[in-house]
């Protein structure tokens, strides 16, 4: 099948729009939507300047939606002097998995040559997430407990970094999965805070440093676009999935998407959209109207509790 904007080969049927289209085209697309929610985002602080330019901190993990955003960032900015992009890996003690994925971060880093810092869980925690597997003192998924441990982390080194911005790779599926799962378990205190991760802080957290807007270039483009997109490039990326990745309700929820995607194409981009303007909605509900802001009293850190999430899982893991 010859591409639909040109005679060249297809590689892809996009079935959502109709489009097949060819390598040429199909990195195109993907560049061209991640450069358009970054517009439509506003992303680019009005303040911005080649004198005085914004920090973005990618989350890099080595896996191909991180290694595609930031391709496709460095290409955009490689001549902008208004944006600094700099790269944070987390190493969570996975044997043998984040070793390799690692690796093609750095080597991604490398080659686009691009600040790159890499933190563990180990010398920040004092845990690895294979011990927490094993342990388990609360009975959850691992990616309950890693998702807590990273998002601190993510959130401390933005921070420490002074960036203006905190970029993750999410894509489509990931996003529709999630908007999903919130629907069906009635978080509306959650939808509220999607607004808020993808499309910048709450109006009364906006002068705290400790709120570092959140964006997710990347959530327009599904995932098997990301994935032949980092192929085509011949990017370096880690594909393995994590070995302790067992969120049997999310596999659920990817595997209901995939089953509607196939028989109603475009079903991803319809739940997105009703899903953005609900959550503008609840996060309208809830400005001004959420829990009090604290220090946690065993490491300081922002917190609606007496204790962060983050110190009650690591205590809990030392203590098991």
């Amino acid at each position: 099948m010859d591409c639909t904007k040109c005679d060249r080969e297809a590689v892809l049927h996009a079935a959502y729009s109709g489009a097949h289209l060819c390598e040429h085209h199909l990195r195109a697309s993907v560049e061209k939507r991640v450069r358009r929610r970054i517009r439509e985002d506003g992303l680019i602080g009005d303040d911005a300047t080649p004198q005085n330019p914004e920090t973005w901190l990618l989350g890099l993990s080595g896996g191909k939606d991180s290694v595609v955003l930031g391709s496709i960032l460095a290409d955009t900015f490689a001549e902008d002097p208004r944006i600094e992009l700099v790269a944070l890996t987390i190493h969570e003690g996975i044997k043998g998995y984040r070793d390799e994925s690692l690796d093609a971060a750095s080597a991604f880093a490398d080659e686009q040559e691009i600040s790159h810092e890499v933190v563990t869980y180990a010398d920040e925690f004092d845990l690895e997430m294979d011990r927490v597997v094993e342990k388990d003192p609360e009975n959850m998924a691992a990616c309950a407990y890693c998702g807590v441990f990273r998002r601190e982390l993510l959130a401390e080194y933005a921070e420490a970094y002074g960036a203006d911005k905190l970029l993750t790779g999410h894509n489509l599926d990931d996003e529709a999965q999630t908007a999903m799962m919130n629907f069906l378990e009635g978080d509306v205190a959650q939808m509220a805070k999607h607004f808020d991760a993808s499309l910048g802080p709450f109006p009364e957290r906006s002068e705290s440093t400790e709120f570092v807007p959140r964006a997710k270039p990347l959530r327009d483009v599904p995932e098997k676009e990301v994935a032949l997109y980092a192929h085509l490039a011949d990017l370096p990326v880690h594909m393995a999935e994590c070995p302790h990745s067992s969120e049997a309700y999310r596999g659920e929820i990817q595997q209901l998407l995939f089953d509607l995607e196939e028989r109603h194409p475009g079903t991803r981009h319809s739940i997105m959209a009703g899903y953005e303007e609900f959550a503008k909605l609840a996060a309208e509900a809830y400005r001004g109207d959420g829990p009090d802001l604290g220090e946690c009293e065993r490491c300081g850190g922002t917190t609606t509790r007496e204790i962060c999430r983050t110190c009650q899982l690591t205590e809990a893991v030392h203590a098991a």
